[in-house]
């Protein structure tokens, strides 16, 4: 089996198309350790930013990426080049409290509807 690069060129893609990066990370890098480079990079300008790590979701290849995985383990030998820039989807969550706060405000209400035709 081929050995894996040690330094990975990454650039994250927003959803407005937008990218932070490349920049250059060691393929023993934990993917919670670069959404915390997200947090750090995320530009001022844009609304609804991620307040935690848990707020954004990376997708590689297809795959949401778990955190306790590092991006050696994560690296596609079909979609990535050696020497190119990998380039990860970054999609931010909304965070659980507005959504709580939402389904609160509005009281569930069980309603039945009949059609006779």
């Amino acid at each position: 089996m081929a050995r894996r690069q040690d330094q990975l060129e990454i650039k994250f893609r927003l959803t407005d198309g937008s990218d932070i990066g490349p920049k250059s990370f060691p393929a023993a890098t934990s993917i919670a350790t670069l959404k915390e480079s997200i947090l750090a990079q995320w530009p001022n300008d844009k609304e609804n930013g991620p307040r935690t790590v848990k707020d954004v979701k990376l997708i590689s290849a297809g795959k949401i990426l778990e955190n306790n995985r590092t991006v050696g383990e994560c690296q596609s030998p079909l979609c990535d080049i050696p020497g190119g820039v990998t380039t990860m989807h970054v999609v931010v969550q909304p965070p659980a409290m507005e959504k709580e706060k939402k389904a609160g405000s509005e009281p569930k209400q069980n309603k039945c509807v009949c059609v006779i035709l």
